[in-house]
């Protein structure tokens, strides 16, 4: 039996509030899991959401309102912890993927760096770091210099650009790629095939696991979802 809740709505409305917008079910404004006003900071973001709302069936499933669940996480939990998550997505910076390397097979090294190199070379001049990168995967610093000046970027994000931010380092493994989306240096399907290049490259010598790759879909499209998000937050 489906414990999904009916459609209890006929009219889906954007209205302006201070601070933002919000969306109105049927004249009523939505709130958040926790009861706060869903007011979010752009018309854009509220189109999202509202269009998610629109498209409900008789029944309400939130799988399909990533644009909502966004908004949730963003007001009744980033906010409430927001230097303690921009803490955890800079600590990404402390082992970015980008920065541990194959040393064989030479087909892997080199669409390593192929794809990872400019990434790095971005980030040192976007933000005046020098990175560490390392063959292997035995652990290897970062300098305290890289992770504050990364840091006190992460910590410049508002709190519904922060709540994207999470979903594009937790989804793609690096703080590295995270960034580099956020400031269009390249598209989204680009950055995160980047972030596939091992798991593409083992399935190239082995075979596709259907499942895996089932998981794999999934997270590319959160990964998308989040850098939509954090456009529509500006």
């Amino acid at each position: 039996m489906s414990n999904l809740r009916k459609r209890f709505w006929k009219t889906v409305d954007i209205a302006p509030r201070d601070g933002g917008f919000t969306v109105m079910l049927d004249g009523r404004e939505i709130k958040t899991p926790a009861k706060a006003p869903l007011v979010v900071p752009t018309r854009a973001f509220a189109q999202m959401i509202a269009q998610e709302w629109e498209a409900q069936g008789e029944k309400i499933d939130p799988e399909t309102m990533p644009a909502t669940r966004a908004a949730n996480a963003a007001l009744d939990k980033v906010r409430v912890q927001f230097h303690e998550v921009a803490a955890l997505l800079t600590a990404y910076g402390e082992t970015d993927l980008l920065c541990y390397r194959a040393d064989a097979p030479a087909g892997l090294v080199a669409r390593q760096a192929a794809a990872w190199d400019p990434l790095l070379d971005w980030a040192a001049n976007r933000f005046d770091v020098q990175w560490a990168v390392t063959n292997g995967v035995m652990p290897t610093p970062q300098s305290a210099s890289v992770l504050g000046k990364l840091g006190a970027h992460v910590t410049g994000f508002t709190t519904f650009q922060l709540t994207a931010f999470h979903d594009l380092v937790a989804m793609s493994g690096s703080l590295v790629i995270a960034l580099a989306a956020t400031e269009n240096v390249a598209s989204g399907d680009t950055l995160w095939d980047a972030s596939r290049i091992d798991e593409q490259w083992q399935i190239e010598q082995w075979g596709e696991d259907e499942e895996a790759q089932i998981l794999a879909n999934r997270r590319r499209q959160s990964f998308l979802n989040a850098l939509d998000f954090f456009s529509a937050s500006k």
